[in-house]
């Protein structure tokens, strides 16, 4: 639960006005009816509201093949009696029942009718079962093109993980997949092969061992949870765990690592305490201390489920070694630890209703990297570090996508949103305003989905600033603004071109080595002075442009 439900026709309309709006970017794309079914609140999903899944699911990794069931457990917010359920093919379902009565299901692409037979009464509290079983898409190049990986370790046993945002969490198990409405809690039960531990969200309740050598694995999640936080991780894992003392008291960080790199993760996880020291004070409380915060080695980059964030970076610093800054920065951090464990509180905790306004996201967490440089290495190097990430922005679409279709934006989203974040904290000039109002926002909208239209109205609304235009130049649009100038006659003359209507940041700049602010709008505007040379403060991302 834990949502603000909205209509699909006014998140369209919304998203249609904006674009509309100052000859903002337009998208070219076409979708399908599937998207709109995949992406939409349809009629029959907007009718009940989650409050419990029991997921119960066996992983045969030597056939590729998974089969099992999710009870699904709904309040009935309105009397209807069909209900959506996704699931995505080539996996299907092969029966659904309710009260032990099977009911009728047709089959539309992967969105999956079900016709109830009992009568739906507002505020009752039903559940159904769902049964499938399938070969589940194989992931590509995981976590980007998810689904499940089959891999080995260097000592031959199955290695096998799932991963599935932006694919959505029905390619592997049927589930209510729409961001907007987050289950209120859940239990995960996984049977695993002889030999191998299965290691999903929450806290391991439950250790079954069956006759044939196989062994269920239970996991409870007490909070909300989004649909592709949820995983499944099996493997040779060796554990060993800490107890962080936190913001909300003592907070159990576990880590399941191959038994081979168990040496090589008790020195690079020491990373986790420092990301939870840094980011409960930046951002507040962990988000889930009920659930406990888990690291587990998997067979692919990484990805932030929640409660069960996944590593595969090598057990070195930086991105796979790299330093995406190329500043020296991002090699003081491993840097799947630092971002993937920011999504704890931006994704899991603050979660968007549509994928969309996923920069609600990645922009927060990609500049959760430099916070975590502030906290331990001071403003300095987080300011060269976020400013070293500009040469990866493309500005090639608009960082928000386009709604009700599962459609998201650029990956502009990362450091482009990163840029702006910081560039909005230059405004406020106060780092402790600043820091309270990141904190408030994880306050505020804990443990709820969000549109961006909400983000947007809580940061004006706490920094005192009317940031329309500047979401609007750095979200909706590809250009960058540019303050164009000229010294002429004694006097300075400047103004922003490439911008959206009314955009007038202020901006930092050094005339004849004395720091100053200017107001620069569209319009031409000038300064009496001397001087012929200006420098723009560069922790502003704007383009400059001497004439």
């Amino acid at each position: 639960m834990n949502f603000r439900r909205l209509s699909g026709a006014f998140i369209l309309l919304f998203s249609l006005n904006n674009f509309a709006q100052n000859g903002l970017f337009k998208h070219n794309e076409q979708f399908t009816h599937q998207d709109t079914l995949r992406g939409s609140i349809t009629p029959e999903r907007a009718w009940w509201d989650l409050t419990y899944y029991h997921l119960n699911v066996t992983v045969k990794p030597e056939q590729k093949f998974i089969s099992g069931k999710n009870t699904v457990q709904y309040k009935v917010l309105e009397p209807h009696n069909v209900l959506q359920i996704d699931l995505q093919e080539p996996l299907n379902i092969t029966k659904v029942t309710q009260d032990g009565k099977t009911l009728n299901v047709t089959r539309t692409g992967n969105a999956h009718f079900i016709t109830l037979k009992q009568q739906q009464r507002v505020g009752d509290i039903n559940s159904i079962d769902v049964y499938y079983e399938g070969h589940p898409k194989e992931a590509v190049k995981a976590p980007w093109d998810g689904g499940f990986s089959w891999k080995k370790d260097k000592n031959g046993n199955d290695f096998v993980a799932t991963s599935c945002q932006g694919l959505g969490a029905s390619v592997w198990w049927p589930c209510k997949d729409h961001m907007y409405d987050e289950v209120d809690s859940m239990d995960i039960s996984v049977t695993t092969p002889k030999g191998l531990m299965d290691v999903s969200n929450g806290r391991l309740t439950n250790t079954k061992k069956l006759n044939d050598g196989s062994t269920i694995y239970t996991w409870s999640v007490k909070n909300p949870i989004n649909n592709y936080g949820v995983n499944v991780n099996l493997g040779d894992y060796a554990h060993f765990s800490e107890v962080y003392q936190g913001e909300k008291g003592p907070l159990d960080m576990n880590y399941y690592v191959l038994k081979y790199n168990l040496d090589k993760a008790k020195k690079q996880f020491k990373d986790a305490p420092k990301m939870m020291k840094a980011f409960e004070h930046w951002f507040g409380p962990y988000p889930f201390y009920e659930d406990g915060f888990k690291l587990v080695e998997v067979p692919y980059l990484g990805m932030e489920h929640q409660s069960s964030v996944t590593y595969g970076n090598n057990f070195e610093n930086g991105y796979l070694g790299r330093d995406l800054s190329g500043t020296g920065w991002g090699l003081k951090f491993d840097f799947i630890i630092i971002h993937e464990a920011g999504h704890e509180w931006f994704a899991n905790n603050i979660t968007d209703i549509d994928i969309a306004d996923m920069w609600i996201h990645e922009s927060f967490t990609a500049y959760s990297e430099n916070l975590f440089l502030d906290y331990y290495y001071g403003k300095q190097a987080s300011a060269e570090y976020v400013i070293g990430t500009r040469k990866a922005i493309q500005n090639d679409r608009p960082i928000i996508g386009v709604y009700n279709v599962n459609h998201e934006g650029s990956g502009d989203m990362y450091y482009k949103g990163a840029n702006m974040l910081h560039t909005l904290r230059q405004l406020i000039e106060d780092d402790e305003k600043w820091r309270q109002i990141l904190r408030g926002m994880n306050e505020t909208f804990y443990h709820q989905t969000v549109n961006t239209q909400q983000i947007e109205d809580y940061l004006s609304k706490e920094t005192g600033i009317d940031l329309t235009a500047f979401f609007n130049q750095y979200l909706r649009d590809i250009r960058i603004p540019t303050l164009e100038y000229k010294f002429e006659n004694n006097q300075l003359q400047y103004r922003y071109i490439n911008i959206v209507n009314d955009f007038d940041m202020p901006i930092q700049v050094t005339i004849n080595e004395k720091s100053q602010w200017l107001y620069p709008t569209a319009n031409w505007k000038t300064l009496a002075t001397t001087a012929k040379t200006l420098e723009v403060d560069p922790d502003f991302y704007i383009d400059v442009k001497p004439l």
